[in-house]
């Protein structure tokens, strides 16, 4: 099987190393030759990401690439304590939640990729399904993002992504500040402050801003400004103050889930299906791809696996997508609601947090299956080295 992906993010090089390990040609186009793109912050994903990236076979190397996180702190601006709990994962589970720039996951995935028999094109923007690229693919995956050309191309009545009220400004401090071991998150006045220190003595830290209208150009606001927007907040503002630099910056949207996700050769992955937001976005991305990689192996036709694919990954996804609006709603709340959540989020994380979050958690995305005798055959003949290519 000839596989082409459109993409090589996350979602992209995650797909190609699920359809090397069950035989397929892959080939992949990717825009950027940075394996940062155009979003150069960090991430976490949670233990369902991390089940599926052991699907995969390169759990070990990711870890390498990032840090453990074990709990989750949520505090209001005034200082209450909302929530603690275990960060990703249930209270009893031995594997936590890993954080790393998604620079280092893209590259860890794409490197692997590559070991694996892909061939990756880079600089190359493919304009859909339908570009010249493509042509003799039995498989064409669209994992190009939210700004999805591939999406369009099977759903073009679907509204374009839409400015979520939100944008976020991340970078690093330096100096003193709260290093208090975890994943910490305030909300604010103006917005969510993000923080966690990192093991090489810096802090990282992200501010998730409240804004009507978006600003011209995230990745222009300055620590200043920032420090202006978090005032009232003595433990963002300190780490602002603390010797702190912006790295990146970028608005966030909301996009209704496509109602088309296949049309029986071209199928939809990662958030160019389901832009879920809530953290999961590249934990969501890695389980797509080693639920791809399954339905091909085990329902052989393309146009019945892409079926079975959409079948399994619809209500978890779609789930998924309302946490995350419950989330965002939560982030933008107004002074009423803010009471309300200041109120009662510490008696619902307490009691009912492990219970609400357990199908999310407890995904097991299973094992890929060996490749078919005739796929073996072929991998076992020498070809030549696939290397990363730049057009």
């Amino acid at each position: 099987m000839r596989a082409v992906m459109i993409g090589g993010g996350v979602a992209g090089a995650a797909c190609a190393i699920a359809l090397t390990r069950i035989g397929a040609e892959v080939t992949v186009y990717e825009a950027h030759d940075d394996p940062a793109g155009p979003v150069g912050s960090f991430l976490s994903l949670s233990v369902n990401g991390l089940r599926s990236l052991d699907a995969l076979g390169c759990l070990p190397a990711v870890q390498r690439a990032g840090f453990a996180v074990e709990r989750q702190r949520m505090w209001s601006g005034r200082g209450k304590l909302l929530g603690d709990v275990p960060r990703g994962r249930r209270p009893g589970d031995s594997l936590h939640s890993v954080t790393l720039m998604r620079a280092d996951l893209v590259g860890t995935l794409r490197e692997e990729a590559v070991r694996s028999g892909a061939r990756l094109l880079t600089d190359r923007r493919l304009t859909g399904p339908r570009d010249p690229a493509v042509t003799g693919a039995d498989l064409v995956v669209g994992a190009d993002g939210i700004w999805s050309a591939t999406r369009r191309a099977l759903d073009p009545e679907l509204p374009d992504p839409v400015y979520a009220g939100l944008y976020s400004v991340s970078g690093t401090s330096t100096g003193p500040g709260d290093r208090t071991p975890g994943f910490t998150m305030t909300y604010g006045r103006r917005g969510t402050f993000i923080h966690l220190p990192a093991p090489d003595g810096t802090v990282w830290w992200s501010a998730q801003v409240v804004s009507a209208e978006p600003p011209a150009d995230p990745a222009a606001i300055g620590v200043d400004e920032l420090a202006a927007l978090f005032h009232t907040e003595p433990t963002a503002l300190a780490l602002l103050r603390a010797g702190a630099s912006v790295h990146a910056g970028t608005l966030l949207h909301v996009l209704a889930p496509a109602r088309r996700r296949h049309d029986g050769r071209t199928v939809l992955v990662g958030d160019a299906a389901h832009p879920v937001g809530s953290g999961q976005g590249a934990s969501m991305a890695i389980e797509d791809a080693v639920a791809l990689a399954r339905a091909l192996a085990t329902t052989g036709e393309v146009p019945a696996a892409l079926a079975a694919f959409d079948r399994v990954r619809h209500d978890r996804t779609g789930k998924l997508a309302k946490t995350a609006a419950a989330n965002r709603d939560a982030k933008t709340a107004g002074p009423l609601a803010t009471r309300l959540r200041d109120t009662f989020m510490p008696f619902f994380m307490g009691r009912f947090y492990d219970r609400a979050t357990g199908w999310l958690f407890d995904h097991d995305p299973g094992q890929l299956p060996a490749p078919r005798a005739e796929d073996s055959r072929a991998a076992a003949r020498p070809a030549p080295a696939r290397v990363q290519e730049r057009r």
